[in-house]
């Protein structure tokens, strides 16, 4: 018997069994080749997220098309984390100098337990997606990620804007609505109570002085006079893509920009509504991108090259 060390496993193995000494030979050959291809050093700063689980993320190659494209010696990878082993993670990055974190879920609330100091917003939020180990300190891009998203087709200060749905996405984005200097905010859920709660605290941080809460059952009433609709419901999410839309085209108007959070599909029933009235789409795909390019500039100081990124997103999602 010969013992092989193959990519950080050990085997006993019948040397005379040579199909199999081929084969393995071809796995460390494959993962040789992912070395050199990657350029893997042991300078390469790691970044990643944390979640459980994380198969389904498109961050990996959206920022290492970043790193890429910057000659930057990073690498981002995805680490699957049992809730039960979220602060062993945190500690042992730590430890081993791992540079950034984003966070999705079930980690966004329990991970500010482990954290140094939190940003001001983020508190607010009461939930983090990014960590800067260089301080220890936790952010939340979503709300900034929307912001800018719907800043591309038109400025948010001293506009009316509607959000449906009160959960995370909803609040993270709510605060960010406030910050950047809305006139009004009307938060409709099909349960009012959180609805309610939400506004309550939105209202509570002095941010913005007129915050509306109202069941979703009712957002036609609130169409004629908005300037801006959010959605941050999974209505029409995938596989679900042809559910009924939260509103339709009749009841909007061409100075509407309509905002839908999902991002698969690309074109959301509630997207094609807003399309077939006239009024200005913004696509989920936009917050993803620039929650990202925030992070990366949280951890590395540097402006995140957004078009590579956004071609990198295109790519994985086939648009």
């Amino acid at each position: 018997m010969s013992n092989r060390i193959i990519v950080g496993f050990s085997y006993n193995i019948d040397i005379n069994n040579l199909v199999f000494e081929l084969f393995l030979k071809e796995i460390y050959l494959y993962f040789f080749i992912q070395l050199i291809i990657m350029d893997i050093k042991g300078s390469t700063n790691i970044v990643g997220l944390i979640g459980h689980p994380v198969e389904h993320s498109f961050s990996p190659p959206m920022h290492n098309a970043a790193f890429d494209a910057l000659g930057m010696d990073y690498t981002y990878v995805a680490f699957d984390v049992d809730p039960n082993n979220l602060k062993s993670a945190v500690d042992g990055a730590k430890s081993l100098n791992v540079r950034g974190f984003n966070v999705t879920i079930p980690h966004k609330i329990e991970v500010m337990r482990f954290l140094d100091e939190i940003d001001e917003v983020a508190r607010l939020i009461g939930a983090v997606n990014t960590i800067d180990f260089k301080n220890m300190k936790g952010y939340n891009t979503d709300g900034i990620g929307a912001v800018k998203a719907i800043e591309e087709v038109t400025s948010i200060k001293n506009k009316n804007v509607v959000v449906a749905g009160a959960g995370g996405a909803s609040r993270a984005i709510s605060f960010y609505i406030a910050k950047y200097g809305a006139d009004t905010l009307t938060i409709l859920n099909r349960n009012v109570e959180k609805a309610t709660s939400l506004s309550e605290d939105v209202s509570a941080s002095n941010l913005i002085d007129d915050v509306k809460s109202d069941s979703i059952s009712k957002i036609n009433d609130y169409l004629n006079d908005a300037d801006i609709l959010i959605d941050t419901t999974p209505v029409g999410m995938h596989p679900n893509i042809n559910d009924e839309p939260i509103a339709k085209s009749d009841d909007m108007h061409e100075d509407l920009a309509v905002f839908d959070a999902v991002y698969n599909p690309n074109e959301t029933v509630l997207l094609k509504e807003a399309i077939n009235a006239g009024a200005k789409p913004v696509y989920g795909i936009n917050m993803l991108l620039y929650q990202g390019a925030e992070s990366f500039k949280i951890w590395t100081g540097r402006e995140a090259p957004v078009d590579v990124m956004e071609t990198a997103l295109r790519d994985v999602l086939n648009l």
